[in-house]
């Protein structure tokens, strides 16, 4: 009976504690970003689907100096909050006036000059465009911030 509570016990433990461990993980700037659910809220340059793919946002420049510039343009946006930045990714939540929260992801690959994106609302079925919208307004401000940055024209986005 002990050894029945104790694989019992242990198996709970796994279940309860596995979500925190990928969530970490994303938070921290895990690898990869999340698939985007079936539903037409969200958008990835990572989604294999054209209705839910964008474009990765391409950069030059160390991966560091792009972080930089990525954080600066989030903050600067409307009801957005940095959640966690560390090393290659970033997360931040997007509120709708009506208190709604869109989350948004991003990874810097080096190694390409590109930074994956993926923005999703929490609830709801349909963003009526929001997310996609969304990661165009970021490209538009991350390339002029970096474009000021190099002291360059468009040619350097």
């Amino acid at each position: 009976m002990k050894t029945c509570c104790n694989n019992l016990m242990r198996t709970l433990l796994i279940f309860l504690l596995l979500p925190g461990i990928s969530l970490f993980a994303s938070a921290a700037g895990g690898s990869d970003l999340p698939p985007c659910p079936a539903s037409p809220n969200c958008v990835s340059s990572r989604d294999p689907d054209p209705a839910r793919r964008v474009d990765p946002i391409p950069f030059r420049g160390t991966p560091e100096e792009a972080r930089e510039a990525l954080e600066a343009v989030v903050r600067s946006l409307p009801r957005a909050t940095i959640v966690a930045s560390s090393g290659i990714g970033i997360r931040a939540e997007f509120r709708s006036l009506l208190g709604f929260v869109d989350d948004v992801e991003f990874r810097i690959d080096g190694a390409a000059g590109v930074i994956h994106v993926r923005s999703a609302s929490r609830k709801g079925y349909w963003d009526l465009g929001v997310n996609r919208r969304r990661v165009e307004t970021i490209r538009e401000a991350f390339g002029i911030v970096m474009e000021k940055r190099s002291g360059g024209g468009p040619e350097n986005r």
